[in-house]
């Protein structure tokens, strides 16, 4: 994983150090993480995450129970899990179940697995498990079906268990042919079998709630021949060889920092020898490389197509360049082979100021934690001063030959996702209608004439089958915004919306510049005659628009039509959450109890009078997500 920093000559001294640390250990956990470490370098980290799970010193990673169900080996693979998994921001445990045991962990109320009540399992069953015996034995269409639907059941009785999401995975097929070339083709080879099962796969088993580990994608990008140990697999029952397990470990790890939120959602570039080859400011709009014909170029043009395609599905792109504004501009706009244009970005810093300063500011524009961001410049100095002072920005390294840029940005694992919706696809124009907002705002003095004139319109819906995959996106990668930053994995938002007590209520808003989607999202449970605001987060693109006086009044609405007839909020104070300390106090709730780690607030849903707001009240039902 060339994309990581080389592991220090004294990595075991750097753990022992961070392990003697008092206080919260989590921040130093993941910058340690971040090296290129091998299965040794895995092992001593995860006893270091072990140890600060132990103490209650894991903060900020979040906890994570993982329960692991293989029919092959997994004693080596647990700490490198551990490990890996401290790279995106979640502190593992790992409950596994003994060798080759897969149904009675799922269908055994008392197996460790189910007993451990887990947030996610790993369900890593590979060729072996699911095809085992002859090939071209028996009705091949037959064998798919079963192995198909054995996953199904399992992943279902684990679903049905608990409040787990399930990980399945594509199986990559024996790297031998019988015949040849035709054993993609012929019915009931390895190859075919293998084909068949993970097309099955996608297609009928993920859902919402199971994620899908594309192992046989893993294999292949390796080399099929490189990743079956046939020695290791008859002497230990590895089901891969041993030194690609910090690799697999690296692709769970980023799965379970997706499920958990954690995924990137902001690529900053650097420009020049970054986007073009050359500098714009010594060597004119003419003098750059970038293009076809130019072997250099053309890396360039890759790294572009490569961000346009992160674009395309949702990612945010923003300029940090140390240059002359106007010039740097003038390439963007006029050189004929520039796939990025100024419309493609978010927010565009061109200046001298330092790097880290602007990505602050952009960070600030965006309305976004600075763990949202990759940072991509080619110059190792800048990727230091960033790494030194933005440490939540993750810096990929970066090779002098600019050939593998766009290769290291797509398989980094910086903007894994478990799901994709319409609104991710949208996610830049939002942004971009954003700025318009704000530059409408700009030339505004009167707040109230400004919140007219953007005509805002809300949608309230409780129910459906739709939107509830952004609906746990919003809920697990919102921190500012956010009363309680409790995180729930997408069966247990399924399984809150499909219980008639609790109030799962997504908001989302349009206006004359565009829809911004989903933009809060409340969970209430009930106590007695009250509802207890489990979890109130709403995107910070919105704030100031008096959308959560909206919220309020339809929840009031609501409560009164379940003959709820009071509300308690809570607020629980984290590092990142202090906007919304008064957040409750300014709707009008009359504080309870206040402790450390939280207070809590009152609200008498008989006496509240629901306040005007300048949004009108949709409803219509959305289209599907």
């Amino acid at each position: 994983m060339s994309w990581q920093l080389p592991k220090p000559e004294r990595f075991r001294g750097l753990c022992a150090e961070l392990d003697a640390r008092p206080g919260t250990r989590g921040e130093g956990l993941k910058q340690l993480a971040g090296y290129d470490l091998d299965s040794n370098g895995l092992h001593r980290l995860a006893r270091s995450v072990t140890a600060a799970l132990d103490a209650d010193a894991a903060a900020p990673l979040a906890r994570l129970t993982l329960g692991l169900v293989s029919n092959a080996t997994t004693d080596l693979l647990i700490p490198p899990l551990i490990g890996a998994a401290a790279r995106y921001g979640i502190a593992l445990s790992v409950i596994a179940a003994p060798f080759g045991v897969t149904a009675q962990a799922a269908f055994d109320p008392a197996s460790p697995v189910l007993a451990a009540n887990p947030d996610v399992v790993l369900m890593a069953l590979d060729y072996s498990a699911l095809f085992g015996g002859d090939a071209l034995e028996g009705d091949p269409e037959a064998r798919v079906a079963a192995a198909l639907a054995d996953i199904a059941d399992t992943a279902g009785a684990f679903g049905a268990a608990g409040r787990a999401t399930i990980i399945v995975q594509t199986v990559a097929a024996p790297p031998e042919r019988i015949f040849g070339s035709l054993d993609r083709r012929q019915s009931g080879t390895p190859a075919w079998l293998a084909a068949r099962f993970n097309e099955g796969l996608c297609s009928e088993v993920v859902r919402p709630g199971i994620a899908l580990l594309d192992v046989e994608g893993l294999a292949a990008a390796i080399g099929y021949g490189r990743w079956f140990d046939r020695a290791q697999w008859m002497t230990a029952r590895l089901p891969f060889a041993q030194d690609l397990v910090p690799l697999y470990a690296d692709h769970v790890g980023r799965l379970l920092g997706a499920i958990r939120g954690n995924s990137r959602k902001v690529l900053v570039l650097d420009l020049d020898n970054t986007l073009w080859g050359g500098v714009i400011g010594d060597d004119g709009v003419n003098g750059i490389r970038l293009g076809q014909g130019d072997p250099v170029g053309e890396a360039f043009l890759d790294l572009q197509r490569a961000a346009l395609t992160l674009k395309r599905r949702g990612i945010l792109l923003a300029l940090c360049s140390k240059n002359t504004d106007a010039i740097a501009r003038a390439a963007i706009r006029e050189h004929p082979d520039m796939l990025l244009r100024e419309d493609d970005f978010a927010a565009i810093q061109i200046n001298w100021n330092d790097k880290a300063s602007n990505i602050e500011a952009i960070a600030e524009q965006l309305s976004l934690g600075l763990d949202s961001f990759v940072f991509l410049d080619d110059n190792p100095v800048e990727r230091d001063q960033v790494r030194s002072a933005l440490p939540q920005v993750r810096v990929p390294e970066l090779p002098r030959d600019p050939t593998d840029y766009a290769r290291i940005l797509l398989t980094g694992g910086f903007f894994e996702s478990v799901a994709f919706s319409q609104e991710d696809r949208d996610r830049a124009e939002q942004y971009a209608a954003n700025a318009r907002r704000q530059t409408l705002l700009s030339r505004t003095r009167d707040m109230g004439e400004f919140l007219k004139s953007l005509e805002m319109s809300a949608i309230f819906v409780g129910e459906g089958d739709t939107g509830w995959q952004r609906f746990t996106q919003l809920v697990n990668k919102s921190n500012q915004f956010n009363l309680t930053t409790r995180r729930y994995t997408e069966a247990e938002i399924l399984a809150l919306a499909a219980d008639a007590s609790v109030l799962t209520l997504q908001v989302r808003l349009a206006d004359r510049f565009g829809d911004n989607g989903l933009i809060s999202a409340v969970i209430c449970r009930p106590a007695g005659n009250a509802w207890e605001i489990d979890t109130w987060v709403m995107s910070c693109r919105v704030l100031n628009r008096q959308v959560e006086i909206a919220v309020l009044n339809e929840i009031v609405r609501r409560a009164r039509a379940a003959g709820i007839i009071r509300l308690r909020g809570i607020y629980r104070p984290t590092e990142r959450n202090k906007m919304v300390e008064a957040h409750y106090e300014r709707l009008g709730f009359s504080p309870i109890e206040t402790t450390d780690s939280e207070a809590s607030f009152g609200l008498d849903v008989t006496d509240y009078e629901a306040r005007t707001v300048p949004i009108a009240i949709d409803t219509k039902r959305p289209e599907p997500a």
